[in-house]
């Protein structure tokens, strides 16, 4: 008897059991006509989660009894990628498949395009990003896009119903599918969740299982873990990310991030925060902050999963150990302010540019003093519109020097981390 997820023993063998993607899958559609004849181009299956399109490479690579090699774009690297390749040329034809290939950067992608269009592989790449954006032009042209629709509640029903009734575990229960509102907006439309969730809720309330929105929401709260990207979830780990670097907790911090890579979070999101961050809440009292912000969110632009995962993990407990300073983020927004209350003050005459005579003669830059001319390169002069003179801004703040602020994260955290 198979111990694989309910999601996994649920998975079509063939077009004809495919849910959903009639567009693609139904008679005389452009991609049955494909494998029907055996001759499927290299392709990118664009679609939300769950909705089948590692299913649908499946189909295709036993359809066309090829050796089928199937890679994560998260886990996997260009090495990974020339070993498939270099087996492949053994073989009379192969399929490799991708999952989140839009994860791929520039130089990984690139690997693919010899093999491709020599046809030594069939690529089928997943992604649930545009392609047009995600995935580089040169590689695009040698593929075709197929999109792939979200499945509709009446698909969803449809897949749990058929589950109860043909799966081999699930069959042998007395299951009352008596709502689905729950099950269906807790798995977000995608089907592989919405499987595993009916599994779980299931095996908690047992053989006689009355399944109700009420069961399941208790059921979800208290066993999902779930991330989503789009979701509500996304917006607390961010915040609890941001807040244990901003906290001086790198412990914390570098969980958080372990949590939204493991939930395949965007790298470039993750750097873009951090980025932010630096500025925000350290600003000039460690401009290094911002140049190693700057320098991961390039890297990781070219690098990709899984290596950024080091990078990622380096910038967040530098950030997250490093002194703070959220004054330039108070002056900006105080200045702003002052804006808007204020409107369009007029510049002080002795600052203004005076490029004409008649400018010269309506004392345009008249007062104006050079302050590389004075001692220190320092002079008083009022730089800000009469209205505002005297108002500040901008108040600096004394911050630790880092040695003293490794003291007082070693004497804040010792209790709880050991230090």
């Amino acid at each position: 008897m198979s111990t694989a997820p309910l999601a996994e023993r649920m998975r079509p063998k063939n077009l004809d059991d495919l849910t959903g993607q009639e567009h693609l899958t139904g008679k005389g559609s452009i991609l049955r006509t494909a494998v029907e004849n055996g001759k499927v181009p290299s392709m990118i299956l664009w679609g939300p989660p769950g909705v089948g399109k590692t299913t649908m490479a499946n189909i295709i690579a036993n359809s066309l009894q090829l050796p089928f090699y199937t890679i994560s774009a998260i886990s996997s690297g260009v090495k990974e990628i020339r070993e498939i390749i270099e087996d492949a040329k053994q073989k009379d034809g192969a399929i490799l498949f991708i999952d989140e290939i839009h994860r791929f950067n520039k130089g990984q992608q690139d690997a693919l395009l010899g093999a491709v269009e020599k046809g030594t592989i069939t690529l089928i790449g997943a992604t649930t990003e545009n392609p047009s954006f995600e995935v580089n032009s040169a590689l695009l042209s040698r593929c075709q896009v197929y999109v792939l629709k979200a499945l509709t509640e009446n698909n969803l029903v449809s897949l749990l119903q058929e589950a109860i009734k043909k799966d081999e575990l699930l069959a042998k229960k007395k299951i009352e599918l008596k709502e689905t509102a729950a099950l269906i907006n807790i798995s977000g439309g995608d089907a592989r969740k919405l499987l595993n969730l009916l599994e779980l809720v299931v095996d908690v309330l047992g053989n006689n299982a009355v399944i109700t929105d009420d069961a399941v929401m208790e059921i979800a709260q208290q066993r999902v873990a779930l991330y989503d990207k789009k979701g509500e979830q996304h917006y607390d780990i961010i915040s609890a990310f941001i807040k244990s670097m901003r906290g001086s907790d790198p412990n914390a911090a570098v969980y958080w991030l372990a949590r939204m890579i493991e939930g395949g979070e965007d790298v470039k999101f993750i750097a873009r925060r951090m980025l932010i961050f630096a500025s925000e809440d350290i600003g000039n009292a460690n401009p290094n902050a911002l140049l190693l912000a700057t320098s991961t969110f390039q890297a990781v632009n070219m690098i990709g999963y899984p290596e950024s995962n080091l990078i990622l993990s380096q910038c967040a407990i530098y950030l997250a150990s490093s002194v703070k300073s959220n004054a330039a983020t108070v002056a900006i927004s105080e200045a702003m302010n002052a804006v808007a209350k204020h409107g369009d003050l007029p510049v002080p005459l002795h600052l203004r540019n005076a490029p004409t005579k008649l400018m010269k003669q309506m004392d345009y830059g008249k007062e104006y003093k050079y302050a590389h001319n004075y001692e220190n390169n320092f002079v008083l002069l009022q730089f800000l519109p009469e209205k505002l003179d005297g108002v500040r801004f901008y108040s600096p703040q004394k911050n630790a020097r880092e040695e003293e602020m490794r003291r007082f994260l070693k004497e804040r955290w010792k209790d709880k981390y050991g230090y």
